[in-house]
């Protein structure tokens, strides 16, 4: 199964947190309790968040936290990027010489394909989309079962 880390849902979480509260500043604490996360995670995914750009911090008695830019101008491919690094199914689609299998090998442009139509997909999707809940989406492998039932009746 493919996925992205828990730190990284996390980091979408706060940041959908954050931009339901319109540019107010919040401290990691409150963000902490609304999201229902651990202080010290939401701290680690912050601290990643403002070296990324995404979030601003504040010092001092009000300080804490606000996004950079609105949540529809940011995606969940920057979040994702910012707390894991570049989006990339395999090491060899992201830099050359990373894999010992590379010289023999000849599935590095496909990988890159595959990756490249993943962040694609990330890169659509904005914040302000991923804090409107969509309906249940029944997951591929059931829809595929359920379409070739249909097929052969």
């Amino acid at each position: 199964m493919l996925r992205i880390s828990k730190l990284s849902d996390y980091a979408i979480m706060v940041m959908v947190e954050l931009s339901a509260q319109a540019g107010e500043i919040v401290s990691a604490h409150e963000l902490a309790e609304r999201t229902h996360l651990e202080l010290p995670t939401v701290s680690k995914v912050l601290k990643l968040l403002g070296r990324a750009g995404l979030v601003q911090s504040f010092r001092g008695i009000n300080g804490g936290y606000r996004m950079e830019k609105d949540a529809a101008s940011t995606s969940v491919a920057q979040v994702i990027e910012a707390i894991e690094g570049p989006i990339a199914m395999t090491e060899c689609s992201v830099e050359e010489g990373l894999c010992s299998q590379e010289a023999l090998c000849s599935l590095r442009s496909n990988w890159q394909r595959i990756s490249s139509a993943v962040a694609r997909a990330m890169e659509g999707v904005s914040l302000a989309e991923m804090a409107k809940p969509l309906p249940r989406i029944e997951p591929a492998l059931k829809i595929a079962t359920l379409n070739s039932q249909d097929a052969h009746p």
